[in-house]
């Protein structure tokens, strides 16, 4: 296995031109799925980690989770009929209906998904 590594010189000595690897993408979903996987599913972890695809399926995780949540709010809403004519009129009661619809929606993807 031939690798092309370049160096620089630092006064007399030659060091490596060595670049960190790319940081993941990884949200609260993403390191909720990892916390999960590794308390619970130590194997999956593992394997995951183990064929480097762990920060791969953390960040597709994420960004399906995100998505379902974006989704379950918006249709909750539009089930439960708060508008944007019901925030110009009655913001507290608009915040408190969304923040207990938010709640809900979070619940359905930690069940749906993070914990499947």
């Amino acid at each position: 296995m031939k690798t092309n590594i370049t160096y620089h010189r630092a006064g007399d000595y030659l060091l490596p031109n060595l670049v960190p690897p790319k940081a993941p993408n990884i949200g609260v979903w993403g390191l909720r799925r990892k916390n999960y996987l590794l308390k619970n599913r130590d194997g999956i972890y593992t394997g995951l980690l183990i064929s480097g695809e762990l920060n791969a399926h953390l960040e597709e995780t994420d960004r399906s989770a995100n998505e379902m949540l974006a989704r379950i709010i918006e249709s909750m809403a539009e089930y439960e009929g708060i508008t944007e004519t019901l925030k110009a009129e009655d913001q507290m009661e608009w915040v408190r209906r969304m923040n207990a619809i938010r709640s809900a929606a979070e619940e359905v993807v930690l069940h749906d998904l993070i914990y499947a």
